[in-house]
């Protein structure tokens, strides 16, 4: 892929060496070679497209929307395409929702991932007993992130991972009065930074909304770290209440923001039905 480099700008009058410190010293470097994109598939052939191609391999996307509209349908669509299709095994991080129950749940919508966990192709890491265990202890502020995260990254190494889901993120943030802000915005940098850092890790991280809020996530912090941002939601469109998926932020993309109208199918996942046209 080319890429449209500006004309220089022409040169100006000279300026003291002292006002940057040595101007030779900082131009000391290699300049790096810039390769295009590698795009990683979202099982969702229509947003894909709009996205340009995909999410950006190694990097964190966001998934939010209000209770009930496809957040876990969707994560598990993402990785179930990447390994079928792509021979990129995933790993699911359960928050909320034991594994057993996940699993059944998905057996029971017509995707038995029995067999791709087998074959180490699809890894589920429930992370429920660490958590309730701190809850318990009361040591909800005396959590270390590198441990969530050395945790996570271990699992992916087993399996050797290119997908993740963290589904949802807000309970591996603890805390969340004004005065944690700080503290949030730090935990999650230190995340997505390490979880970058791999390079070939993909994340999917989702975000619960409050039922009529305009928040994208609990803390408001989330969506700053994410390269995208998909909203999952219900809107009236001629007098029926339908799914909207909404691709609000795509960085680096060249996507406007778009809705798509879309159906939750058994054994098949999100199925687009065409563009959001409003109401009506």
């Amino acid at each position: 892929m080319s890429v449209a480099i500006p004309q220089p700008a022409p040169p100006q009058a000279p300026v003291a060496a002292e006002a940057y410190g040595s101007i030779e010293k900082q131009l000391e470097y290699a300049v790096p070679e810039i390769a295009s994109f590698d795009y990683v598939s979202t099982g969702v052939r229509e947003l894909d497209e709009a996205l340009g191609g995909g999410f950006i391999r190694g990097k964190t996307y966001l998934v939010a929307g209000e209770t009930g509209c496809g957040k876990t349908i969707f994560s598990i669509q993402y990785l179930l395409t990447g390994a079928l299709y792509y021979d990129e095994p995933g790993i699911y991080i359960a928050i909320d929702e034991p594994t057993e129950q996940l699993l059944k749940g998905l057996k029971r919508f017509g995707w038995d991932v029995t067999e791709l966990i087998r074959e180490r192709r699809l890894a589920f890491l429930d992370m429920r007993t660490h958590f309730s265990k701190i809850y318990l202890r009361e040591e909800r502020r005396k959590i270390e992130p590198r441990y969530i995260i050395e945790s996570i990254l271990n699992a992916a190494k087993k399996i050797k991972a290119k997908r993740l889901v963290i589904d949802p993120i807000a309970p591996l943030i603890y805390g969340g009065t004004p005065e944690d802000v700080l503290y949030v915005r730090e935990f999650l940098r230190e995340m997505v930074f390490a979880l970058e850092s791999v390079g070939t890790l993909t994340t999917v991280m989702t975000s619960e909304i409050p039922t009529g809020s305009k928040q994208l996530s609990r803390f408001g912090v989330e969506e700053f770290l994410a390269t995208g941002i998909i909203v999952l939601g219900l809107e009236e469109m001629g007098g029926e209440i339908v799914r909207v998926m909404y691709l609000r932020k795509a960085r680096w993309a060249p996507a406007k923001p778009i809705k798509f109208v879309f159906d939750i199918v058994p054994a098949t996942g999100i199925v687009i039905k065409g563009t959001y046209r409003g109401s009506r």
